[in-house]
């Protein structure tokens, strides 16, 4: 869409960005892509967040930076991007990057939308079903100020007009982009990654205690008395959150789990940060791919969209986006906490293989829809559509100043039944349909009550 001056579409991120390891910059990073693909010639600058402690070294696309934890900085942000020549701000929103969990949840977005000028675009990667006050007041202000909030599921969708109260034309549902891959090649990739003959099971993403991952360990012990080759992957490293906090604590608990019940040979770390080629390389070698994770209330789960995306056969528990996007025979569902129920699902799909090839090709033909060349296309139109609409209001609200304010524009006043002169626009002024330029919002934080740990992220 070309702006005023006949230029190209131009767009600000809010968001984390590589080589910050986070799944939001990841996401950010393929969803830039996406738009590059779906049109080279938008232009793409980014508000890079960073940790508080940290720098980082980024390209020339990041154009300015936010200080995770000052509320201040998140303002200077907005006040530059309304400075720039900026048509739309597309907004990622976690809720520890933009605040601090406690009671009430500190939310540090509030001056940012308070001080925007420019339309937003805001995907919400966590919505939270049961909201305490503070966390629901929250998102009402990112509703408020946003043309539209991108949530990636349906449930999540529900979620923010039955329980925040936000306007159902203003959310639209645009599930997790995943690399287009072609779900073949398994014994090839096996051998490139050095594990012929075995049988893959593997989990991906941060390595986190909300994963549940010592449950899937547990239930190796059932799955090796059957398939003597098996071996599971944890793959990535410990959510650097984590490790700021704790260490490696909980990745060492785990370690002394898979010595304990004796299984060094079935279990298998993977401490890196993956790129996106790597990951597709450990989807497709894999059997079976397991997401044992333990917060039924999560939404939304980039590692689940990856394997479906793959065509991988999938041992899920029931969180919420696992429940919504697994129906259909495109994976097993199994009760939380539970490594018996991992072995017996795992052990069925290894032992039928029309089931396993049924799963794969069910959850290939949903996950391919989600590829991100789709998705990106999807997500500019949204883009366009809110700068599309920013810029009519503004041209609308000229065309009204114009038309008042001109010689000619009002007839000379009339005496009214009181005796004080009223103007009368001249024929036709009444037709200048009157829209008001978006405002931006007087904004106040709410402080209720909130739990001390953040929703679970990839």
């Amino acid at each position: 869409m070309p702006r005023a001056g006949g230029e190209h579409l131009s767009i600000a991120f809010v968001a984390t960005c590589p080589p910050r390891q986070c799944g939001i910059a990841t996401f950010s990073k393929d969803l830039e892509r996406a738009l590059r693909t779906a049109d080279e010639s938008v232009r793409i600058q980014w508000a890079a967040i960073n940790e508080a402690t940290s720098l980082h070294s980024y390209g020339a696309e990041v154009r300015w930076r936010i200080r995770q934890g000052s509320p201040e900085s998140y303002r200077e942000a907005a006040q530059q991007i309304n400075a720039a020549a900026v048509d739309v701000v597309s907004l990622q929103h976690e809720f520890g990057l933009y605040g601090i969990w406690g009671d009430p949840f500190d939310d540090h977005l509030t001056p940012f939308l308070e001080s925007l000028r420019k339309p937003l675009v805001t995907t919400l990667h966590s919505v939270l079903p049961d909201p305490t006050a503070s966390v629901q007041a929250s998102v009402r202000r990112i509703g408020a100020r946003s043309s539209k909030v991108v949530v990636m599921a349906e449930r999540a969708r529900s979620l923010l007009i039955d329980t925040y109260g936000i306007a159902p034309h203003k959310v639209s549902v645009i599930p997790h982009g995943v690399p287009a891959v072609d779900p073949r090649g398994r014994s090839r990739m096996k051998q490139q990654l050095d594990l012929t003959g075995k049988t893959i099971i593997t989990t991906f993403g941060l390595v986190d205690p909300r994963k549940g991952l010592e449950y899937m360990v547990e239930a190796m012990q059932e799955v090796r008395r059957r398939h003597p080759d098996a071996l599971y992957l944890i793959v990535g490293k410990t959510h650097p959150e984590l490790v700021r906090h704790e260490g490696e604590a909980y990745r060492k608990r785990l370690w002394q789990l898979v010595a304990d019940l004796e299984l060094e040979q079935h279990v298998a770390f993977v401490d890196e940060y993956l790129t996106q080629t790597q990951i597709v390389e450990y989807l497709l070698a894999s059997d079976v791919y397991v997401t044992p994770y333990l917060d039924p209330k999560q939404v939304t789960s980039g590692t689940l969209a990856y394997a479906l995306g793959a065509g991988k056969a999938i041992v899920s528990t029931p969180y919420s986006h696992a429940a919504e996007v697994l129906a259909g025979e495109r994976g097993i569902l199994v009760d939380f906490r539970s490594g018996t129920q991992l072995a017996e699902a795992t052990l069925r799909i290894l032992g039928d293989p029309v089931l396993k090839q049924t799963l794969e090709q069910n959850a290939y033909s949903y996950g391919r829809e989600t590829a991100w060349p789709r998705v990106g296309e999807r997500m500019l139109s949204i883009l366009r559509s809110a700068a599309l609409s920013s810029l009519e209001s503004q041209r609308d609200l000229a065309i009204v100043v114009s038309a008042v304010s001109a010689p000619g524009g009002l007839l000379p006043a009339r005496p009214s039944r009181s005796g004080a002169g009223t103007a009368v626009p001249r024929p036709g002024a009444a037709l200048i349909r009157r829209r008001r330029a978006p405002q931006p919002l007087a904004l106040r934080a709410q402080r209720p009550t909130l739990p001390r740990l953040g929703p679970l992220g990839d």
